[in-house]
């Protein structure tokens, strides 16, 4: 076992390498500022910031939609290393995890379902490819140029599961300019990240790029039978582009990224204490199996894992047709996932569960978008989507003890989408726009099916398709060139479900179809835009429909369409640069997000109170309750942020002192939004870094969580124990980086 680490450890650090030195050839001949103007990334040559909200670039004041806009700079000096990192600069975003799945959500509208053919409420879309795997939703940061948060449905332009919003990260293309960059950072609990990537122009129409990323630390949670942090990550990626003009008006982009992760920090899960249940250890379990303390874990057969092996191609195919732009996106990505989870939580071994999940997705789009000048800007486009994720579940007890893994049972929902949809904005004259746009789209899941009890028997069920219309209208209003109000409706829907992984595979053993979230949201808004200032605010009101609810019981999560809601909320954002040395931004989000009328509610009950209970279960899950007007699960009433940044001259190069404090209020964590609550809490993120005179070479301190604050990060809740995992305490580093 040792010798494999150490031969993937080689490997990747030998990619890392190799990226680093692919270049040095053509250093001689390096542009000497390879996107040095970071904090300008999105901006054009007004200054206005430049999204892709509407599937084509527009000045974001122009745009009628809540958007987050992330630069390179604004990412670097907020620390922000994966993607569940911009949540702590992104007002009304949450990034939550159910086991190895990672679940986003924005204004309240998220998900905490993990079952085939479930998806996300929130899509995200990387260099215009749809990520549909919440296994794969975090992931670290790789030569990215802008992240943009839109916020609300966005069924029009983005489609199936996009109810909260959508997540757009742009990377860097292959350039013709021969450049490299390379940075490394160590930090504590011996955290190690090595990240480099390197570009260069084949010949004036031929480009590549190869971009590789290590990182390995030991998880900061302690085993309570050692007192040792005696579990590690590893993960590393390579990612490969190629790129040519095959013409004057004709490109292809084709790339291949490969990422490998173990990382088990995710299960190392302890015994959470709720206000009213107490600590939620097995009913029977002694004090000395299981720990309430935020930085232990309670080791059992010590098998708990995660283990991630994804391999994507992704072709993009742009044309200049004369009257318009043509866009097409193909890809391929294939995510096999394998984790092993402690339901108990607890040191004795009741029930250890293994879930590897095999994805595999297919997507193809075309993209037709009108050229920029004209009255008409319109944006069309066809999509088409297959996505197969089969899920298999055993029993893992004795594998920490050399035994095998039994099977118990698994399920998988092929499932499939196609799309044509017509988004166009009218001026009408220089300061009236109306915008109105149609998608259509069939879904459909087809030969989806359950296995027996410990049986490889696939029980086959009734394919369930349907077609859905979300429209879109929106006003606008341009007081001045720097200014815009809106007013818009949209609608959006999260597709239907069949109930495989749960309903499917207990008594009375019938499938529940479940319906299809949908989603009407009215919002209104204000925008201004100078280079020196920026200033957006909205308010909005969603009317939220057949909400899509994780319980679980007997070991398998059964979905079911359970509540209505009502969200309403105010939200502002600013920007100011006080002079060229100062900065400061910030941002809030309240949100009153709650369930209207929340029928057979979920309700944790301690078995020795009730009768019911299953054998072995501890606790027991009461459906006889209808609540009304309660929090929406892990929907916060407020967040917010405010950062700043300061440079100055020193030694000849510049200093950088940066940071950003995050804020949110209580939030409940129980699918019934009355349970398992995690108070409100903030955390402080400070970066301070020196650029040499060259403006090649950076050396930087950072900090994160530095208020020290510990808060939920996950509960996983079940019948035999309901555990949680804790925000890491304060961490603390150095960086090195480098650009030629």
């Amino acid at each position: 076992m040792k010798k494999a680490a150490f031969r993937t450890s080689a490997s990747a650090i030998g990619i890392i390498g190799l990226v680093a030195f692919s270049s040095v050839p053509a250093l001689a001949q390096a542009s000497a500022d390879t996107g040095a103007q970071a904090a300008e990334d999105t901006s054009n040559d007004e200054g206005l910031i430049i999204v892709t909200a509407q599937r084509r670039s527009e000045a974001q004041v122009d745009v009628p939609i809540t958007i987050t806009t992330l630069n390179t700079q604004q990412l670097e000096t907020a620390n922000v290393q994966q993607l569940t990192d911009i949540a702590k600069i992104t007002p009304a975003l949450r990034f939550d995890r159910q086991s190895q799945f990672v679940q986003p959500s924005i204004r309240g509208i998220g998900t905490g379902i993990t079952t085939a053919g479930g998806g996300s409420n929130v899509g995200i879309y990387i260099d215009g490819f749809y990520s549909p795997n919440p296994a794969a939703a975090n992931f670290s940061l790789m030569n990215v140029d802008s992240i943009q948060v839109l916020k609300g449905p966005q069924g029009t332009l983005f489609g199936r599961n996009t109810t909260g919003g959508a997540i757009l990260l742009q990377t860097s293309e292959p350039s013709y300019e021969p450049n490299a960059q390379a940075k490394i950072r160590y930090g504590r609990f011996n955290q190690v990240q090595a990240q480099a990537y390197s570009t260069y122009g084949l010949s004036d129409r031929v480009a590549f790029d190869i971009e590789g990323l290590f990182a390995h630390g030991d998880a900061f949670q302690r085993n309570i039978a050692t007192g040792e942090r005696d579990r590690s990550y590893r993960n590393w990626s390579v990612r490969l582009g190629f790129k040519a003009d095959i013409t004057d008006t004709v490109s292809a982009l084709l790339r291949y990224q490969h990422n490998e992760v173990r990382d088990p920090r995710s299960e190392l899960t302890n015994t959470f204490v709720d206000p009213d249940l107490g600590a939620t250890a097995a009913t029977f379990a002694p004090p000395s199996s299981y720990t309430t303390a935020k930085n232990f874990y309670a080791p059992g057969a010590d098998h708990r894992f995660f283990a991630s092996n994804q391999d994507i191609v992704q072709l993009t195919i742009k044309a200049d047709l004369g009257f318009a732009d043509l866009a097409s996106y193909t890809q391929y990505r294939q995510e096999n996932n394998n984790a092993s989870e402690d339901l108990d939580h607890i040191s004795l071994t009741l029930f250890q569960l293994g879930l590897p999940v095999i994805n595999k997705t297919w997507t193809q789009e075309f993209l037709l978008t009108s050229k920029p000048g004209t009255p008409l800007q319109w944006t069309a486009g066809l999509f088409y989507f297959k996505n197969t994720d089969r899920y298999i579940t055993y029993i893992d007890n004795g594998v920490g003890l050399g035994g095998d893994r039994i099977l118990l049972g698994g399920s998988a929902a092929p499932t499939y989408s196609y799309a044509a949809f017509l988004d166009a904005t009218y001026e009408i004259n220089p300061q009236f726009f109306v915008t109105a746009g149609l998608r259509y789209a069939h879904d459909a899941v087809k030969n989806a099916y359950w296995n027996e009890r410990f049986s490889t028997a696939r029980n086959y069920v009734d394919d369930v398709s349907g077609n859905r219309v979300t429209p879109r209208v929106v006003l606008r209003y341009k007081p001045s060139e720097r200014s815009s109000i809106y007013a818009s409706y949209t609608k959006g829907y999260k597709a239907a479900i069949i109930d495989v992984g749960g309903s499917c595979q207990n008594a009375p053993f019938i499938c529940g179809n479940v319906k299809p979230e949908t989603i009407d949201a009215y919002e209104v808004g204000f925008k201004y835009d100078t280079r020196a200032f920026s200033f957006d605010t909205s308010a909005y009101y969603y009317n939220y429909k057949n909400l899509q609810v994780s319980l679980f019981r007997e070991a398998t999560a059964q979905i079911v369409n359970a509540a209505s809601s009502e969200i309403y909320g105010l939200e502002a954002a600013l920007r100011y640069k006080v002079s060229e040395a100062f900065e400061l931004s910030m941002g809030a989000n309240y949100n009153h997000g709650r369930y209207k009328k929340f029928v057979n509610a979920p309700i944790y009950l301690r078995c020795p109170d009730v009768a019911g209970c299953g054998s072995g279960a501890s606790f027991f899950i009461s459906t006889g309750t209808t609540l009304r007007d309660v929090h929406m699960q892990r929907s916060p009433d407020f967040t917010g942020n405010i950062g700043a940044l300061y440079k100055t001259d020193l030694a000849g190069g510049e200093l950088a002192l940066s940071g950003n404090l995050y804020y949110t209020s209580k939030i409940f964590l129980s699918p019934s939004g009355t349970q398992f609550p995690q108070k409100a809490y903030e955390t402080l993120s400070l970066r301070a870094q020196w650029t040499d005179p060259s403006d090649k070479y950076t050396v930087a301190l950072w900090g994160e969580n530095v208020t020290n604050s510990r808060f939920a990060t996950q509960v996983q809740y079940n019948n035999y124990g309901i555990g949680s995992t804790w925000s890491e305490p304060v961490t603390y580093g150095i960086e090195v980086g480098a650009k030629f």
